[in-house]
């Protein structure tokens, strides 16, 4: 069973490329993050025609996620329960389903903007709260994960160069740590270090010709209980999905499950 997570910065950008790697890739579940579109301008039927369902979480032009399955689609949640919102909305950041074997979160971390900023605080309040909604399913024993973009690097070796962070968020003792508070839910990171690359970043910012340059960070995660990490078989990141024309300045991160 192959599961991927991928943040596609607009679907309605990125469909052509998203529909040519899912019948390339052959993959059964995709968490997709930053749809940008209303759910009923989500392109169901185009991928209803390469056999997968879609659970969509989004309002518009900002934020959605959801989970695309070609091996069923059940015990679908949207939101994220006890999500803190900010100024007073609740961002379409989350959305849960079962596919097949196994449970999935497709996830969108805020961003947290700066340190200082009150984005930052809403960051870490809405670890807390997703800390809290899957501890449930991260001590069962079916295989279960939380993908997606958490804007969070786990280690300074998950950036190209840790003092070109210094004083701004994804890098933070404090982030760092709500992402070890995940990981003490039961949550493991599933992707291994080194990969095909010394340094397998997931995202490449379309200035500066970061891409090139290899001026990554690896922000987009797998993690995954006891059960789902002993049923990995192989992780990659999809390197090649980040060059050329129209692409995301994310790759999809893709896990193989022996299930």
């Amino acid at each position: 069973m192959r599961i991927a997570t991928w943040n596609v910065n607009s679907i309605t950008a990125r469909l052509p490329r998203l529909l040519a790697w899912l019948e390339s890739s052959g993959t059964d579940v995709l968490c997709l993050q930053e749809a940008k579109v209303a759910e009923d301008q989500f392109p169901v039927e185009q991928l209803r025609e390469l056999g997968y369902e879609a659970a969509v979480h989004a309002t518009g032009r900002w934020n959605g996620v959801a989970v695309l399955s070609r091996v069923g689609l059940a015990d679908v949640v949207k939101g994220l329960p006890g999500d803190p919102g900010y100024e007073g909305v609740q961002e379409p950041r989350a959305i849960s389903a079962t596919c097949g074997p196994v449970r999935v979160w497709s996830v969108y971390v805020p961003n947290g903007r700066e340190v200082d900023h009150p984005h930052y605080a809403y960051k870490l309040q809405w670890f807390e709260a997703l800390k809290a909604a899957v501890a449930g399913d991260a001590a069962g024993g079916r295989p279960f994960a939380v993908l997606g973009d958490y804007n969070v690097a786990p280690t300074d070796d998950d950036v190209f160069d840790r003092a070109a962070f210094e004083g701004s968020t994804h890098v933070t003792p404090a982030e760092r740590a709500a992402l070890a508070d995940l990981r003490g839910a039961g949550l493991a990171d599933v992707v291994p270090r080194p990969l095909k690359y010394e340094h397998p970043f997931t995202y490449w910012d379309y200035r500066q010709l970061c891409f090139p340059k290899n001026r990554g960070m690896r922000i987009d995660l797998v993690y995954g209980n006891e059960p789902f990490a002993k049923a990995v078989a192989d992780a990659y990141v999809d390197r090649e999905e980040r060059k050329g024309k129209g692409a995301s300045d994310h790759a999809p991160v893709v896990v193989d499950l022996d299930v």
